[in-house]
């Protein structure tokens, strides 16, 4: 069973969707690229404990502060899209990574000598759960605010709100995870 919920952030109205084991996606309902991408038609509105806990999440998050905890979240999707996932989950709150730094890293951890940033651009473009898993905080090599599914403008915002200075961001060529 899938259930859905609603928040109204001062980015706009977020639509949260999760199943039994967690939070299964957040979207922004306006302008969002891929807004309830692969949610079924028969979701229920419903209160559940990891909705109420995103929702604490994310009113700690936009008074600028990092919340220091994570709601029980369910990533849905492939090993590969997981994974990238997981990595976007330990970018420290305030700093940004490249694309090509977790392509970089998911070769070392498979033993590949090389690994598509485009890939790694194509799952972070599709990570259903935003904010919390921050594809916000993964930028273009050269530090442009590039593919946000809930439009650059909110990506800026977000940024912006976790103190990341971006006209620095867009000069800088280095970027580096302290993970």
């Amino acid at each position: 069973m899938i259930y859905t919920n609603h928040y109204e952030s001062p980015l706009g109205n977020i639509l949260l969707a999760g199943d039994e084991e967690g939070l299964t996606g957040l979207w922004f309902t306006e302008g969002g690229r891929y807004t309830g991408l692969g949610l079924k038609k028969d979701a229920v509105p419903r209160d559940t404990e990891y909705f109420e806990q995103t929702k604490r999440w994310l009113d700690v998050y936009f008074t600028g502060r990092d919340p220091g905890f994570v709601p029980k979240m369910h990533l849905v999707g492939s090993d590969f899209r997981n994974r990238v996932g997981e990595i976007m989950c330990e970018i420290p709150f305030g700093e940004t990574v490249t694309y090509g730094w977790i392509a970089d890293r998911i070769a070392r951890e498979r033993g590949l000598e090389k690994m598509s940033a485009q890939a790694v651009g194509g799952a972070v473009g599709h990570n259903p759960i935003c904010i919390i898993v921050p594809c916000h905080r993964v930028v273009g090599a050269n530090g442009s605010l590039t593919g946000y599914g809930g439009g650059i403008l909110r990506k800026k915002a977000l940024l912006e709100l976790e103190g990341v200075d971006i006209d620095t961001l867009r000069k800088s060529t280095a970027f580096h995870c302290h993970t």
